[in-house]
């Protein structure tokens, strides 16, 4: 939780390389629902791919970005950070999430990380109507639905409606 909290209060106060600012998050979390965050770490051979994959996959989620249409992306790395790096780190997030997904991402370079690579992630905007109607998926095969059916109406009982023109009817 500490990382959360400290990630996205980095992610507003720290200068970078490529800045992001608080309306950055504004632009990501304004009406978008629910939002989601991983953050991830690494420092191997290939680590921009790798903390950008622990990030997306980190505990803090608690469901896939897929169909997020709001992406922050922040990338803090040692002063040997490439902008190579910050490019497949950002091609492995934006490939998780939605195609037409927003992405708005940062780069800092902080002395203090060394060799290491910070990824954070904060994704919005996943589709409602996608969720509800899973959400409702799940409740009928739970419970399987009672309808009644309706007996139609005796032509006796609409005989006298249909001897009123229609647009008498509509008044």
């Amino acid at each position: 939780m500490r990382k959360g909290v400290q990630g996205i209060t980095d992610l507003i106060t720290v200068p970078g390389l490529i800045n992001l600012d608080f309306a950055d998050v504004r632009t990501i979390m304004h009406n978008s629902g629910s939002a989601l965050m991983g953050i991830g770490e690494s420092s191997s051979e290939s680590r921009g791919p790798e903390a950008a994959r622990t990030a997306i996959s980190s505990p803090l989620l608690e469901a896939s970005i897929e169909g997020a249409t709001g992406i922050i992306l922040n990338i803090t790395g040692g002063p040997d950070l490439g902008l190579f790096e910050v490019n497949e780190a950002a091609e492995i997030v934006h490939n998780a999430a939605h195609q037409d997904a927003n992405l708005i991402f940062g780069a800092v370079i902080d002395e203090n990380n060394g060799d290491s690579i910070s990824v954070t992630v904060i994704a919005t905007g996943f589709d409602q109507r996608l969720a509800n109607a899973r959400r409702s998926e799940r409740s009928a095969v739970a419970e399987p639905s009672q309808q009644q059916q309706e007996e139609p109406a005796s032509s006796q009982e609409t005989g006298d409606v249909l001897d009123i023109p229609a647009f008498l009817r509509r008044r």
